[in-house]
């Protein structure tokens, strides 16, 4: 699955000279919590939510609501972000774990996107949580089958081959080793009716860890 799939398109962008002002209410208006910062439609920042409530006033300042609104005007976004700031940047091309991967190595919560060096979206933590529960198949109805496998060569294709035998297709299939030799095997098949399915996987000596329908 590459970026591209799944970045969101519909970008809200500010420039160095937007004022903080004016960023919080693109912010509300847009219900995002970043905004890239453009300049000669060149990608310079990126601004969050966190960035902006740092240069406000707290609950408890002595200053008066005009004082703020004025402050907030005044403060501009080339005030905010740090110079030379090093963005970030994901290609559209890259596949969706590897933002997954830029966002935990950096801390952050969304990449810009590029795309011959232009932006062309960003990718946000929300949009791999969306991927990751397609890929799971977590809203769709059929059964998830939670198993324990080893290395041995072949025991991937034994399991499917069981399944096929039943003529049921399998929707989606994750592999994640949980210490050396032994894995967990997840499958999500198309159906709800999977009794002899895993009376078949277990006469196998599959070891079988949970069995749940989703209707």
């Amino acid at each position: 699955m590459k970026v591209r799939e799944r970045m969101s398109r519909d970008l809200a962008i500010v420039t160095p000279e937007t004022t903080v002002a004016d960023a919080f209410e693109l912010m509300q208006q847009r219900q995002v919590r970043r905004l890239p910062v453009m300049s000669k439609n060149k990608l310079v920042g990126i601004v969050t939510i966190k960035d902006l409530s740092k240069v406000s006033p707290s609950s408890a300042t002595s200053l008066s609501i005009f004082e703020i609104n004025y402050l907030l005007a005044k403060t501009r976004i080339k005030d905010v972000i740090p110079k030379n700031m090093k963005v970030i940047t994901i290609e559209a091309n890259a596949n969706i774990e590897r933002a997954a991967l830029l966002m935990r190595e950096h801390q952050i919560g969304g990449v810009p996107v590029l795309e011959a060096g232009k932006l062309v979206g960003i990718i946000t933590e929300t949009n791999i949580f969306d991927a990751f529960i397609d890929i799971l198949g977590v809203s769709r109805p059929g059964t998830r089958i939670d198993m324990e496998v080893d290395e041995r060569v072949g025991a991937v294709a034994a399991v499917t081959g069981i399944i096929a035998q039943h003529g049921v297709s399998i929707e989606n299939i994750v592999l994640v080793e949980k210490e050396r030799g032994l894995y967990d095997l997840v499958l999500r098949i198309d159906t709800t009716e999977a009794e002899e399915i895993v009376a078949s996987l277990r006469s196998n000596d599959f070891k079988i860890l949970s069995v749940i329908v989703q209707q």
